[in-house]
């Protein structure tokens, strides 16, 4: 997955991990925006630009059409952006044994910003400022894996298409395709070079020709510090399970995850992914971000 620099890049849509180089700031003017309030908000007028923006980009390809009529299918990247930082727990739940992660996260859809609070122990957590990462934790194995990586990670599942909004993004239209008896509009996501720590990440959408919502990803983890001589982990096929719909923007139920076999079909059942405790949160305090005084900052 594209990592949180990644998505600290493009999703300054003022999102786009593993999911990455040190991402673009949020601009001075977005700062001082923040600064006269003390909880994080943005005026009607930075949202309405951010989506004219978007909309005039994306609709200058086929490709970006799809894309920005799955946007307001999911309920409309204005809503998306107005809503406020996004709230909830990711159970990831590896079925071969290795390492689960469970945290209940906030991010801020518009800097790319998170904390992430142990579901079994509140007083454990980790996040990314916008600048750097970090962890506070008593106990040195309460966050088996990488903290720095997965920060942002899980916004790369539960974001879409929305987090396709931000410049450095590529999108070509695939061959469409039938999955369940359904028919699908295929789209592939790519990212200019440089653009973060894995630019070689790629995902590739299937969006329902009748309702323009997204139901499966394909993607690939090409994370450096995981693939030290290059290369990335075979790609992977995410299948959405459900909906939810919250403030007005419908995700997903949950996620399946299997590895992609021969015709681009899932195989082996590897992932479960609960998706749960879903909110928007409009007044958190404008400092909600940052490092705790006695967190421990990460490389």
């Amino acid at each position: 997955m594209k990592l949180l620099y990644k998505f600290s890049l493009l999703s300054v849509f003022a999102v786009i991990v593993s999911c990455k180089e040190t991402p673009k700031s949020v601009d001075k003017a977005t700062k001082e925006v923040v600064a006269e309030s003390n909880v994080i908000s943005y005026p009607d007028s930075w949202v309405n630009s951010r989506v004219e923006k978007a909309k005039n980009r994306l609709n200058e390809t086929e490709a970006g059409k799809i894309i920005w009529n799955a946007m307001e299918a999911h309920g409309g990247l204005d809503t998306w952006f107005a809503n406020g930082p996004l709230t909830f727990r990711f159970n990831y739940q590896p079925l071969d044994g290795k390492t689960a992660r469970d945290s209940y996260q906030t991010v801020d859809t518009w800097s790319n910003r998170a904390v992430h609070t142990s579901a079994t122990d509140s007083s454990a957590k980790f996040g990314w400022t916008g600048e750097k990462a970090w962890v506070m934790a008593k106990d040195s194995t309460a966050f088996a894996y990488d903290t720095k990586f997965w920060a942002l990670t899980p916004l790369w599942f539960v974001g879409h298409p929305f987090v396709l909004s931000g410049e450095g993004v590529n999108l070509e239209l695939l061959e469409p395709t039938t999955f369940k008896d359904k028919d699908y509009n295929v789209v592939k996501v790519t990212f200019d070079a440089g653009t973060g720590d894995a630019p070689d990440d790629y995902y590739i959408l299937y969006v329902n020709k009748e309702s323009n919502k997204i139901a499966v990803m394909r993607y690939i983890v090409s994370y450096p510090e995981y693939f030290k001589d290059g290369g990335h982990a075979p790609e992977k096929f995410t299948e959405f399970i459900g909906e939810q719909k919250v403030d007005g923007i419908t995700m997903p139920g949950g996620f399946k995850t299997y590895w992609t076999v021969e015709g681009n079909q899932p195989g082996e059942y590897i992932t479960k992914i609960d998706f749960t405790d879903v909110s928007f949160e409009n007044d958190l305090p404008k400092d909600f971000f940052d490092a705790p005084a006695d967190a421990k900052i990460l490389n």
